[in-house]
């Protein structure tokens, strides 16, 4: 989702590079970026806590994907496919979080 979200941000207007593209860039890098330091934390509550962070970032990332499309840097039919892995990767962020909390509540 990354590399997608590099790619599509290259279409953005030159004026965009220190404002959208920054912060489109720096929030889907954000993504692995907690999941992984979450990872590296070995108990369950602090994994749990960096994949929630790792969500709003893929959130925000989904946000500035749409606002890029309202200004129309990029089309719907650019972003349906990363859009759909961003949906993807909510997902099983949530179901991850969710089993993380519930085996530490057992």
């Amino acid at each position: 989702m990354v590399v997608q979200i590099y790619k599509l941000s290259a279409h953005f207007s030159s004026t965009e590079i220190y404002r959208l593209t920054a912060q489109i860039t720096r929030s889907a890098a954000s993504v692995p970026a907690n999941i992984a330091e979450g990872h590296a934390r070995e108990i369950g509550k602090d994994y749990a806590h960096f994949l929630a962070i790792a969500k709003g970032s893929l959130m925000k990332t989904e946000t500035f994907l749409m606002l890029a499309i309202r200004l129309s840097y990029l089309s719907a039919n650019q972003t349906h496919e990363t859009l759909s892995l961003i949906t993807e990767i909510s997902k099983m962020l949530t179901t991850l979080q969710n089993r993380i909390l519930q085996s530490k509540n057992q």
